[in-house]
């Protein structure tokens, strides 16, 4: 099994086009899935990101 890559929310923003902002909110709502690093440091799974992809296009 391949280890999915973990990405920043600036980079998952720009790959779904939306606001970082957007990226920390659909976190906290289940929509992404990631990880909490620590204090303020959100990373987001790159699988999870692909699956977006596939509902909003």
């Amino acid at each position: 099994m391949a280890q999915d890559r973990l990405l920043r929310p600036r980079e998952v923003a720009q790959r779904l086009t939306v606001s970082r902002s957007t990226v920390y909110r659909w976190f906290w709502e289940g929509k992404l899935k990631g990880t909490k690093l620590s204090e303020g440091s959100l990373r987001i799974l790159e699988s999870s990101v692909q699956g977006m992809l596939e509902v909003i296009w």
